[in-house]
């Protein structure tokens, strides 16, 4: 599937959907992004299978974003989707990029290996509320 086929494809994060960190990241930047620019997909659903890497949608430790036709993972995901949501949070990601790459995903990585045991892991992947379901894709 072309990323470009769907204007629903067109910035996609992929997360773990039964990582509890993850979930309220979504949370999170479902808040912050006023504009609904954003679409969210479970690394476990059909569309990661559709539009990603068999290698992407099995290591569920990385968070992937699909944006312009290219994939993003681990901080660099984190730093185009700040600048994709814009305004003060376009800054947060330009300074965040400032931050070499392997300090970034050294940080993200120990985030990652922590995240089940800290904020826990649910039996199955997130529910999107009525409000939320052009948002969050299968």
């Amino acid at each position: 599937m072309s990323a470009n086929s769907d204007s629903k494809l067109s910035h996609v994060v992929f997360f773990d959907g039964i990582c509890g960190f993850c979930n309220r990241s979504v949370n999170f930047l479902m808040g912050i992004d006023r504009h609904n620019r954003l679409r969210f997909a479970p690394l476990q659903g059909s569309t990661a299978s559709q539009c990603l890497p068999a290698e992407l949608q099995q290591n569920l430790d990385t968070l992937v974003f699909l944006t312009e036709g290219r994939l993003y993972v681990r901080s660099a995901a984190v730093v185009r989707i700040l600048c994709v949501i814009g305004g003060v949070w376009r800054v947060a990601g330009i300074l965040l990029w400032l931050i070499p790459l392997p300090i970034r995903d050294a940080c993200y990585r120990l985030v990652s290996r922590i995240r089940y045991r800290v904020f826990g892991k649910h039996e199955t992947c997130r529910l999107p509320k009525p409000e939320e379901r052009g948002l969050v894709l299968d």
